[in-house]
């Protein structure tokens, strides 16, 4: 999965492809280099980020995906009406950080075919990394998601739709995080398909120093072990490294010749 932020304050990319010829030429780069999908996000999640209305977001988002027919396509957003207004112009995945914990985009995806990822976060974006606590952080997650799963499906999403992401950097310290990542396949249990998004974070900057930039070679680290974890996707910037990195990988494991 390709990351694309049609954002001015996203933390690693903010501002280099707000415009839409920028953004809809930067996507069929990610697609040429390996994505398989791209993410679109309008709203920046990072800690401390302050929230955008929905017509902003709309303005940001629906240009590109209108001028990205044929591509398969995540809308990365928690508004309800941001969903149906990108369902209806096509996009394939709703990439929702609140895992449709509000009823009007549970049901704006219940109503239509696309895939969702129900994700994991503890507290909210502009508050979630001042104190994060929990008792064992990753029965915590499994628990919240395997809850967010019969929800879904519930409320009419087969489970054949839903992707589950535990939420790398949302509402956790750096000892949570690579406990989750250690623990990975845990959630493989779950039955359902995992998304891990640890590409450029800050998570990987307070291991190397590195600013969020020249954070590549520990992105591509972080999600070739989450890949030998049991991830089935990997959300990042860098795909044309990734790619690489994960020919290599399945070659070494027997999964191509």
């Amino acid at each position: 999965m390709g990351i694309l932020n049609v954002t001015p304050d996203s933390f690693s990319d903010g501002g280099l492809h707000n415009r839409r010829d920028a953004a809809i030429a930067h996507a069929r780069q990610l697609i040429a280099e390996g994505a398989d999908i791209i993410d679109i996000g309008g709203e920046s999640t990072r800690p401390g980020a302050a929230p955008v209305s929905v017509q902003e977001e709309l303005d940001r988002v629906l240009p590109v995906i209108e001028g990205l027919p044929g591509v398969p396509v995540s809308i990365d957003t928690f508004k309800p009406e941001v969903m149906k207004q990108a369902i209806a112009a096509g996009v394939h995945m709703v990439n929702d950080i609140n895992a449709l914990q509000d009823a009007s985009a549970m049901k704006a995806v219940a109503m239509s075919r696309v895939a969702v990822c129900l994700m994991h976060k503890q507290g909210n974006p502009q508050t979630m990394q001042l104190l994060p606590g929990y008792t064992d952080v990753v029965d915590e997650v499994a628990s919240f998601l395997r809850a967010r799963i019969n929800a879904a499906e519930a409320a009419g999403i087969e489970r054949q739709r839903i992707v589950i992401d535990p939420g790398f950097g949302f509402g956790k310290t750096l000892h949570h995080n690579l406990l989750l990542l250690r623990e990975l396949n845990v959630l493989t249990r779950l039955g359902v398909p995992i998304l891990a998004g640890l590409s450029r974070k800050s998570m990987l900057g307070t291991l190397t120093g590195q600013d969020a930039r020249h954070r590549m070679p520990a992105s591509v680290a972080a999600a070739l072990i989450a890949v030998q974890r049991g991830a089935s996707i990997v959300r990042v910037h860098d795909v044309q490294a990734t790619v690489d990195a994960l020919k290599i990988w399945e070659a070494i494991n027997g999964e191509t010749e």
